[in-house]
């Protein structure tokens, strides 16, 4: 008698939804014309000099800040913000007596921890009455509630008044959205604040939305909405030529046709990684990361989705050992899988060893061993049916997210001088890296559970809490969401100053965490990828701004 085939788990993915689409973006149709290149740089000046001119601790200049943020063009005056802030910030200590505006309170609050500076919450206790709670009257001046309800998500753990912040602004400003007296442009900012506040708004996003709703707003800066227009349209070229190029790249690979039980996704992982950083400097750095990115995704949906378990371990033990000569041991779709995985860190190594920076390829090479490793663990415990405890599970599931390879992999092409203690500091889990990797994780298990579970997967973090703690599937949900706010606040307080790491390092995992925010809410953008983030996707990458 012949033996039953066993099929594979094959988890049927829908189909990329761009195709080779991004192709057609050649330098040439590309290029940005020597006329626009002198009208942002013209622009560019008039609005730093705004930018200098305005009075320092005057609120002109914080809404100006602000608005040059929301716009999406502070890239180009970082040095002059980080002066202004600091002028603000130290005004902010020597002066006892405080604004009694809360727009103007909340803003200033807003502006500094953004920042990187301190600023206590005891600002807004002269908003509140002798029990804590805000003032009623102060629900009348909805431009004060979105500013606090801005402000609120800039919060730590114990930070009692803006809890109550953040409860009592939703709740008035839910009220205030329905109410037909409530003019067009606020009634879009308050829908927009409610849907994603600024906190965990990707930059660019943020910033197409920003340019149409500033345009409404009364009173705006011209010369500011032009300049942030020309720069939107200027930066879409970039990003669409880096594109096409990491198409031909995905398009030469073949995946879609080799290996095609997993993710066709190119265009979903550039725009994950544009999340993380956009600014042109770090060109070099994105196209490496979204090729990591992919391998990740390729990898982990071998794992997932395709192989069987005695196919599983060659597979990890080949990239353990990181050697060539291990790929005689795979299957012929594993062997293709190896082969580009080490062709892309060899290239990677190729670029940065002519800079004497080759010692980064080790930390990122490290920390994909690392996430193999994680997803062999998951392999095992699914192939002998074992539950672990959420503890457990947790431990394994922080790293197989692929949040710790992502966040120490986007430092390796960067540009910028890092340290090899950065790096150590980096793989060494801090905080930071910790809590957004538990945003990751939860946010994705939580709209992945039903469809987890049809796999047969019962190794999800949902699953092992509710078989842990005896709960329903809706109390897990509820307590893993509130693990995931507490991990913002984590995040919020890791990035005020002095911090153990530069800046621009920590803004990387926070953007990771945006990331996740923006396209796993209420669903998995990635994988689903035909709704909300096609639309995404499409307002960054394909549609201009009309100037």
């Amino acid at each position: 008698m012949s033996q039953p085939v066993c099929s594979r788990p094959l988890a049927n993915f829908h189909s990329t939804v761009w195709g080779y689409y991004f192709l057609s973006y050649t330098p040439e149709f590309t290029e940005v014309s020597i006329q626009e290149k002198v009208e942002l740089e013209e622009l560019n000046e008039k609005v730093r000099k705004r930018l200098v001119e305005t009075p320092e601790t005057s609120t002109q200049k914080l809404v100006l800040i602000d608005a040059i943020q929301r716009l999406g063009v502070a890239y180009h005056f970082d040095n002059e913000i980080e002066e202004s802030i600091q002028h603000i910030f130290d005004a902010s200590q020597q002066n006892e007596k405080d604004d009694d505006n809360l727009y103007v309170v909340a803003l200033r609050f807003r502006l500094l921890r953004q920042q990187g500076h301190y600023m206590s919450s005891d600002v807004f206790k002269q908003f509140t009455n002798q029990d804590g709670k805000f003032k009623e009257n102060l629900a009348n001046d909805v431009q004060g509630l979105l500013s606090l309800y801005e402000a609120a998500h800039l919060r730590m753990r114990e930070e009692e008044i803006l809890e109550e912040a953040l409860t009592f602004t939703t709740t008035h400003l839910q009220i205030e959205h329905g109410r037909p007296n409530l003019t067009d442009s606020l009634k879009v900012q308050v829908s927009e604040a409610l849907n994603q506040p600024i906190r965990k708004t990707l930059t660019r996003l943020g910033a197409r939305k920003y340019i149409h709703m500033y345009e409404n707003i009364e009173g705006h800066n011209h010369l500011l909405l032009k300049y942030a227009k020309l720069d939107f349209n200027a930066l879409q070229k970039l990003h669409q030529r880096e594109l096409s190029e990491l198409t031909r790249w995905w398009k030469d690979l073949d995946f879609t046709n080799k290996l095609p039980y997993a993710r066709d996704r190119l265009v979903e992982g550039y725009f994950w990684i544009l999340g993380v950083y956009f600014e042109p400097k770090y060109n070099r750095a994105r196209k490496m990361l979204t090729k990591v990115f992919k391998m990740c995704s390729i990898i982990d949906d071998t794992f997932d989705a395709y192989a069987f378990f005695d196919e599983l371990v060659p597979f990890a033990n080949a990239i353990e050992s990181w050697d060539i000569s291990a790929i005689e041991s795979l299957t012929p779709e594993l062997k293709l899988a190896y082969q580009a995985l080490l062709d892309v860190y060899n290239e990677i190594e190729e670029v940065l060893t002519k800079e004497c920076k080759s010692d980064r390829v080790y930390y990122a090479k490290y920390e994909m061993k690392r996430l193999v490793r994680t997803y062999f663990k998951e392999a095992q415990w699914l192939n002998a049916g074992y539950t672990p405890k959420y503890e457990e599970h947790m431990k394994n599931a922080l790293e197989s997210c692929g949040y710790y390879l992502l966040a120490t992999t986007s430092l390796v092409g960067m540009e910028e001088s890092i340290t090899k203690a950065t790096f150590e500091w980096m793989i060494s889990e801090p905080l930071i890296v910790r809590a957004s990797s538990v945003i990751t994780r939860l946010m994705d298990d939580v709209v992945d559970h039903e469809e987890a579970k049809k796999r047969g997967h019962t190794t999800s973090t949902v699953e092992c809490y509710m078989k842990e703690y005896g709960v329903s599937k809706q109390e897990a949900y509820i307590e893993l969401q509130k693990k995931v706010t507490n991990a913002w606040k984590d995040i919020n307080k890791e990035l005020l100053r002095p911090a153990e790491v530069p800046v621009f390092v920590l803004e990387r995992v926070l953007n990771l965490a945006r990331v996740m925010d923006t396209m796993f809410k209420q669903e998995d953008g990635y994988t689903h990828s035909k709704g909300k983030v096609k639309n995404m996707i499409n307002s960054l990458l394909v549609e201009t701004v009309k100037v």
